[in-house]
């Protein structure tokens, strides 16, 4: 069974979406849910019109560079022990766990964004 890519982009765009609502309690609200959002719609408009190639690039590069701001606290996580702490609850005592979190999101937002490259030559 084969998924279409426009099936696909709904999936992804749904996925971003609720990605940048659950951010709405977060303190740095504001940013996080325009980061998932700007996914989101790329996912979604996707399916009507081509996004040029270098607006694509241009986000890849910006996500995974602001990524890059928190794998110091991405590998003070992976050295520790209890890893399961991640899906828990935020612990100021443990910054690099909110740290883990923003940078695997910004990993998965620019697989989101990656995907878009492999797009057919014309939208249907």
């Amino acid at each position: 069974m084969k998924i279409s890519k426009k099936s696909i982009n709904v999936i992804l765009a749904i996925i971003f979406f609720i990605f940048a609502l659950v951010q709405l309690n977060d303190p740095d609200a504001i940013i996080w849910f325009l980061i998932y959002a700007i996914v989101s719609f790329i996912c979604i408009y996707s399916n009507f019109k081509i996004v040029p190639k270098k607006i694509l690039v241009a986000v890849i590069i910006l996500l995974i560079g602001y990524a890059l701001f928190h794998l110091s606290l991405f590998i003070d996580y992976l050295k520790t022990e209890h890893k399961e702490e991640l899906f828990g609850e935020m612990v100021y005592q443990k910054p690099y766990l909110e740290g883990s979190r923003e940078f695997l999101g910004l990993l998965l937002a620019a697989l989101g964004v990656f995907y878009q490259l492999k797009r057919p030559k014309e939208v249907k």
